[in-house]
């Protein structure tokens, strides 16, 4: 079996030498569609032996996606941007999977890098090349709408979701999105979208969740309430009760709590689980409800060890229920797997304080001060003034 490496470029000069290596051990051919660069992004491309192809941007995703699919060769189809890269060790688990007759799409784990409430998501990248799979919808275009309708037609095909996470994505971090105006341009594209699917269970979670991000809470919600009363994908319902767990925390904590408890039930990859088992932890938290809390915690790390900021949400648990060696343990873990972790370094200083560990307290507040400053926190002000009222700074 062959694969074909399909991705749309413009202005990536930056990152796309280090999607395309990543690819290289995998892929038979790369097909680029190239949307309009003046940098080096053609260049770069051809260097690694990509086929390049052109086309006018027409603000449309899918429309671009499914012209860069005219050219594909292979048996089967890996779509990335440039922003992502493939992890290595996904790479002999990709070529088995595609070995076998009876499968038409897996779908991947992709890391969102620099997210820290939800750090994975689900996405269908790797699709056999078929007549009648296409892309749809004009902002995260998917081939999921096409595939669910030849199963319906041809049910013999099977689907599976692969566990290890294969995909690390840095488009998600604050300054990224900032830089590429991604919130304006995704908002009118699926606005236009849904003028004319006004039900779409998945649109209506992209988008609500978006007004909720841009201070339009009450259009979010409707939308996002507006999707669960149609959805049955299973994760999309997970996103829609995630997003309305989170709008609702502000607003009403019993309605928050539902909507993550409903959201962890969806039977879902645990990875994608984590982002409302943390919430709901931070939920009971901070009602007091401690010794559940922690045990919310401990799931969501025994599920990803790596995940940092469970690591100092328990930290700060244990710190109210009286364990300040664990909890330290915990701010310190958290410290080890995000060396960039600010509020870990400030709630590790507070806790040494307490201790009456001084000079490491001083330490710790140092470098939480020191990262709350790189981001133009006014926390780092407000840490200082704290910490000169006591005496220490």
């Amino acid at each position: 079996m062959q694969m074909s490496l399909c991705i749309i470029v413009k202005n990536e000069a930056e990152n796309l030498p280090k999607c395309l290596s990543s690819v290289q051990e995998l892929v038979d051919e790369m097909i680029v569609l190239d949307t309009g660069s003046s940098d080096r992004t053609i260049e770069i491309a051809k260097s690694f032996g990509a086929q390049v192809h052109t086309f006018e941007w027409c603000n449309d995703f899918s429309a671009a996606r499914n012209e860069a699919l005219k050219y594909v060769q292979g048996d089967w189809v890996l779509v990335l941007d440039a922003d992502e890269v493939l992890v290595p060790g996904i790479v002999p688990i990709l070529k088995s999977a595609i070995e076998q007759d009876d499968y038409l799409m897996f779908n991947l784990v992709r890391q969102e890098v620099g997210a820290a409430q939800s750090p994975y998501s689900l996405i269908s990248r790797l699709f056999r090349r078929h007549p009648e799979i296409w892309f749809t919808r004009p902002y995260h275009a998917m081939i999921d709408d096409q595939v669910i309708a030849l199963l319906q037609r041809e049910p013999d095909w099977k689907i599976e979701a692969i566990s290890e996470v294969a995909i690390l994505h840095e488009g998600y971090q604050a300054g990224v999105i900032a830089s590429r105006d991604k919130v304006n341009k995704a908002r009118s594209t699926m606005e236009g979208f849904l003028a004319s699917h006004p039900n779409d269970p998945y649109v209506c979670s992209k988008l609500g969740a978006l007004y909720v991000q841009v201070g339009e809470t009450e259009k979010g919600i409707e939308l996002l309430e507006r999707g669960l009363s149609t959805v049955e994908d299973v994760s999309t319902k997970y996103e829609l009760h995630y997003h309305l767990g989170s709008v609702y925390s502000e607003l009403d904590i019993e309605k928050s709590a539902q909507h993550y408890q409903a959201a962890i039930q969806q039977p879902i990859l645990l990875k994608l689980k984590l982002g409302a088992i943390n919430n709901l932890a931070g939920l009971l938290k901070d009602c007091g409800d401690f010794q559940n809390a922690q045990v919310l915690y401990q799931q969501a790390l025994k599920i990803d060890p790596n995940f940092a900021i469970a690591h100092c949400n328990l930290g700060a648990t244990l710190k109210a229920m009286g364990q300040f060696t664990q909890a330290i343990e915990h701010y310190k873990q958290a410290i080890s797997l995000n060396p960039n972790y600010a509020e870990a370094y400030q709630n590790l200083g507070v806790i040494l304080l307490k201790m009456g560990q001084v000079p490491e307290s001083l330490e710790a507040f140092r470098t939480a001060i020191e990262l709350h400053q790189q981001n133009n926190s006014s926390e780092a002000e407000r840490l200082q003034q704290g910490l000169k009222e006591m005496g220490l700074w």
